[in-house]
């Protein structure tokens, strides 16, 4: 109910209460009167009728007179009934007394009785001592007779109401008027004073709005109101306190959803953040944000990004504050060299006038408590609305989560460029490592075949450098491998491709070179090796040789692992024949090296056949607990009484197509071992992705598992990349499978090539194998150090486990622990062994 239909409804109740209670007083009123002169009239006309009554018996007194006296008494009152009674019949009374006059004419008092409106008095009429002369036999004050007075109220009462309410009619009216008028005029203040403080609430549609409310600008007339409106706006301070708009909170869940690390994010960061920008503005003012970048000790980089185009004085302001905020930030290294890198979202015309006074103050340093070098520090922003709490509480949470993801953009995109970069090259002499130099030289047969040139390949091994490590160290080592890739690299003709094949190994790819040109190069080479010297510790200068084979497509090879092989044995052939040479190859020569990978294709067959495929376990320890926790199978196989690597034949093995046969030889063979023993920790298999394309090699893992009954859960494959996979779809359901089972993925040799990262982009793996040659040189090269640790960050991120290889020290094993990689591998942990493993396998000391 409206206040307005409750004041009309109580003003009208209240009003016809009024009119009701006076009304009824009057009657009550008007009734008592009447009766009262009623009463008094009776009483008057009862003794004037006995007077008259006296002075009429006084004459005499027969019927005929009774009878007109009663009826001259009925005429001189007409508005009331006048009756004479005898105490007997022959006192000449009108009529029989009833009931009351019996009363009267016993008792001697006067009676009353009011009934139907009517007031009926009977007064007793006595003897007197003038009575006594006529009645003899009669005492005085002895009761004669009596008078009936009559007199009717409800004509009378009718009259005078009637005659009132015509009187008081205009009074009523106009009272009636009034009041209408009153109620009609109170009611609308009130809805006036109602409809303002509605007006006011019904305009707040955001938390910013409550600020209208809780200050009032009108006073509404009426104390009570007031205090409703008084009350609202304490209520309204209290939510603007504790309250999240709506259009804020939709605003940083729509920005927060933003915050997607992808691969083109990392790419276009810049951009990405200022798209951010834009979006903040949307609903925030902002008009510059920066962030913070640590490259050194004393050196940062700033990246500004403005919401329009400033002009020069302000860009020379700003830059000037924020250089002076960095440098002075009590968590930074003090004076610092700054360098401001600008960018702006739009070519909006950014004002001079915008306040940088209190900049300084309005920069939301989000600083880390211990900044890592190359990484982000901090982030800033400049606005002029952050008066509002619950916009600065926005924006706050805003640029935390921005720190951490333009952190993690910063050092993925910093990561990412180290890693492509060491995935091309190789970590200690920045040469192309092996996988770019199977890349370039496939790409170079290409190239050749198109253009029917040929090219000569060149591969070089230094003679008795393992005397350079084992006398001087492998430090020594290092350093003579890098000078030697310096001075030779310097030696090239501009275009040739010098690349590290692996440790003391370096191959060359000359283009459009025949087999004379290529001598000349090699000769050159074999001059500029024989002048390459270091000084080591002890004061010696340590001197190398090199023996070089030769090998030119298409003369001695149709594809590039055979030309590979051809070099190769013209290489051992230069050591076979004194070292220090180079060696071309001839008409015999090209007979015998074709005939000896013949014997050795025919033999990797037969082996394969006759199931000749030795498994070797290699222990795997975690970092952590030093404990043996997992196995590598390696393969192995005889062949006229030697053992030969798998990196021997597994090539061959792919070509001629047996190769997922081999893998299904070696994993039947180990679980056939491991089951005699009560080995219960983790075996990790090589699998060849060509083998991982065949519809049936799935089944067939599936039947030899099964077989075993070892576990599938701690069975783990690893991937590799001795050939890439053209049909990803086929793996992606290949892995899918194995996972499916319950199997456990692997990569291997992580940050040997590209298809690292397009493999680990593609798939889930569960465990990550580092490069060894990055773990081998951590404690000589930083950067093999950054970029261990850079891998490890990035498989932390993915929930992958690292496993290192090729670790030989126990220095490399502290630092291993020291960076938090789970696992290592080496010939510190163990070599590779024939002996099945087992839970015997003991714990290194700490």
């Amino acid at each position: 109910m409206s206040i307005r239909l409750f004041i009309l409804l109580t003003s009208a109740i209240v009003g016809l209460i009024f009119v009701g209670g006076s009304w009824f007083a009057v009657t009550s009123g008007f009734e008592d009167t009447l009766t009262r002169h009623a009463r008094t009239q009776a009483a008057e006309n009862a003794r004037l009728t006995q007077a008259a009554l006296y002075e009429v018996m006084n004459t005499g007194w027969n019927p005929e007179q009774a009878g007109a006296f009663a009826a001259a008494l009925r005429a001189s009152n007409p508005d009331q009934t006048i009756r004479i009674y005898g105490a007997t019949p022959a006192s000449g009374a009108s009529r029989s007394p009833d009931a009351m006059v019996q009363a009267a004419l016993s008792t001697g008092r006067p009676q009353e009785q009011s009934t139907n409106n009517v007031l009926r008095s009977v007064f007793p009429l006595k003897a007197e001592a003038r009575c006594l002369s006529c009645h003899a036999q009669v005492q005085e004050g002895q009761v004669l007779g009596a008078i009936e007075v009559r007199a009717p109220l409800a004509q009378v009462m009718s009259e005078a109401l009637w005659a009132f309410f015509f009187s008081a009619m205009p009074s009523l009216l106009l009272g009636a008027g009034i009041a209408s008028g009153a109620v009609w005029w109170v009611s609308r203040r009130i809805g006036r004073s109602v409809d303002s403080v509605e007006a006011q609430v019904n305009a707040i549609s955001t938390v910013a709005d409550l600020k209208q409310l809780s200050s009032p600008r009108a006073h509404q007339g009426f104390e009570e109101i007031e205090r409703i409106q008084h009350a609202l706006g304490t209520l309204a301070m209290r939510l603007r306190s504790i309250a999240v708009d709506k259009d804020i909170l939709l605003f940083e869940i729509g920005l927060l959803e933003k915050f997607v690390i992808t691969s083109d994010v990392i790419r276009d960061w810049r951009e990405y953040v200022t798209q951010l920008l834009r979006d903040i503005n949307a609903m925030i003012e902002v008009h510059v944000l920066f962030s913070v970048f640590q490259i050194d000790d004393e050196t940062f980089d700033v990246e500004v990004f403005w919401h329009g185009q400033p002009s020069d004085r302000l860009l020379a302001r700003v830059g000037a504050q924020i250089s002076e905020a960095v440098q002075t930030h009590p968590r930074l290294s003090g004076p610092a060299e700054v360098t401001l890198r600008h960018h702006h979202d739009s070519t909006r015309p950014l004002a001079d006038d915008v306040d940088t006074t209190n900049l300084a103050l309005k920069v939301k340093s989000l600083f880390v408590e211990q900044p890592k070098i190359g990484g982000i520090v901090g982030i800033g922003v400049h606005t002029e609305t952050l008066t509002d709490q619950t916009h600065m509480l926005v924006l706050e949470s805003i640029l935390s989560t921005l720190l951490n993801v333009v952190g993690s953009i910063k050092a993925i995109h910093k990561y990412t460029r180290d890693l492509e970069y060491y995935a091309t090259r190789d970590p200690l002499t920045s040469l192309y490592n092996q996988r770019v130099f199977w890349e370039l030289l496939g790409y170079e047969i290409g190239r050749s075949q198109r253009h029917s040139v040929p090219f000569t390949l060149l591969l070089l091994d230094l003679d008795n450098f393992k005397l350079i490590n084992d006398h001087y160290g492998h430090a020594s080592g290092d350093r003579f491998l890098q000078q030697f890739s310096s001075s030779v690299g310097a030696a090239l003709r501009p275009g040739d491709i010098f690349a590290r094949y692996g440790g003391d190994e370096f191959v060359m790819v000359l283009p459009e070179a025949d087999m004379e040109q290529g001598y000349t190069v090699a000769q050159r080479v074999l001059d500029v090796a024989r002048k390459v010297s270091i000084d080591v510790p002890t004061g010696d200068k340590v001197h190398a040789s090199v023996s070089i084979g030769v090998a030119v497509y298409p003369d001695h090879a149709a594809d590039a692992k055979d030309l590979f092989l051809f070099a190769d044995t013209m290489m051992y052939r230069a050591k076979a024949e004194g070292k220090e040479r180079v060696r071309l190859p001839t008409n015999a020569d090209v007979m015998a090296v074709f005939r000896d990978l013949s014997e050795m294709g025919v033999a990797v067959l037969a082996a394969v056949e006759e199931k000749r495929i030795t498994p070797y376990f290699q222990p795997i320890m975690g970092v952590g607990n030093k404990r043996v926790t997992a196995v590598e199978v390696l393969s192995r196989i005889e062949i006229n009484g030697e053992v030969i690597r798998a990196d021997q034949f597994i090539e061959i093995a792919e070509k001629v197509g047996v190769i997922h046969r081999l893998d299904a030889i070696v994993i039947e063979a180990a679980l056939a071992k491991v089951k005699e023993t009560d080995y219960d920790g983790y075996l990790f298999f090589n699998l060849s992705p060509r083998a991982l394309v065949l519809s049936e090699f799935t089944t067939t893992l599936r039947n030899i598992v099964a077989a075993s009954g070892f576990p599938p859960e701690r069975i783990v494959f690893e991937i590799t990349e001795r050939d890439t996979v053209k049909n990803l779809a086929l793996m992606q359901r290949f892995l899918s499978e194995l996972r499916s089972e319950g199997f456990k993925l692997a990569i291997d040799d992580f940050g040997s090539g590209f298809s690292s990262f397009h493999y680990l982009r593609n798939f889930t793996f569960d465990f990550l194998k580092i490069e060894g040659d990055f773990v081998a040189n951590m404690l000589n090269n930083d950067r093999d150090q950054v970029f261990v640790r850079s891998i490890t960050a990035l498989a932390r991120e993915l929930d992958i486990e690292v496993i290192a290889e090729f670790v030989e020290s126990e220095a490399i094993f502290a630092l291993l622990e020291e960076i938090g990689i789970e696992y290592a591998q080496g010939y510190l942990i163990g070599r590779p062994s024939a002996e099945a493993p087992g839970n015997r396998l003991p714990a290194r000391a700490a």
